[in-house]
């Protein structure tokens, strides 16, 4: 039978390469999507939630071989092809030459960028909390190419369209998925006022 990573697997892989606090909270809001669209499209929840914290696995240590390295890595860890195709899917254009193409490979694809975005509007609002985010706020600095400009607008459109899901229902699932962890990743009611 082949092997079925945890999350802790997958935790303990992630914090093995990776230091920035940063980060890791963008791993950890990644899962949380993750986990929130796999019970949005019926489909198994820790999978796809081991999937999105292990997504990012090689960029703090290997940027400039990202996705490529995570396959390494995760094959020496005996993860299963389906999990590192995924990851790897996920870099489609940017960095790799893997195609979307599984509903889960899809998701990840569409949300990674769209975190960043999501987190940035956050951290701009008064209470620097995702709690109090809304869709309408996001689309507004949406419209300012110069505002979190690392944000791939286009990736998160073309995200959105293999979903076939309107760009205002994804944000909508990003931003409930990122609430669920909000104060993980300095994002809640203990963000207020900092």
């Amino acid at each position: 039978m082949p092997h079925v990573p945890t999350r802790a697997e997958a935790w303990e892989l992630v914090t093995t390469h990776t230091e920035s606090e940063s980060l890791l909270g963008h791993y950890l809001a990644v899962e949380a999507v993750m986990r929130r669209l796999a019970r949005h499209f019926g489909e198994d929840e820790e999978q796809w939630g081991v999937i999105g914290l292990a997504h990012d696995l090689d960029w703090e240590r290997w940027p400039k071989e990202h996705c490529r390295k995570t396959r390494e890595l995760l094959q020496a860890a005996d993860w299963p092809e389906e999990y590192i195709r995924a990851i790897e899917a996920h870099g489609w254009g940017l960095c790799t030459d893997v195609e979307p193409v599984s509903r889960l490979e899809r998701s990840l694809y569409a949300i990674d960028e769209l975190t960043g975005l999501v987190t940035a509007c956050a951290l701009v609002r008064p209470s620097r909390s995702v709690l109090d985010l809304n869709v309408k706020s996001v689309r507004k600095k949406w419209k300012v190419p110069s505002f979190a400009a690392g944000a791939n607008r286009e990736v998160i459109r073309q995200g959105a369209d293999r979903l076939g899901m309107e760009l205002d229902e994804l944000i909508e699932q990003v931003i409930l998925g990122m609430r669920e962890v909000a104060e993980a990743i300095g994002l809640g009611t203990g963000a207020v006022g900092e």
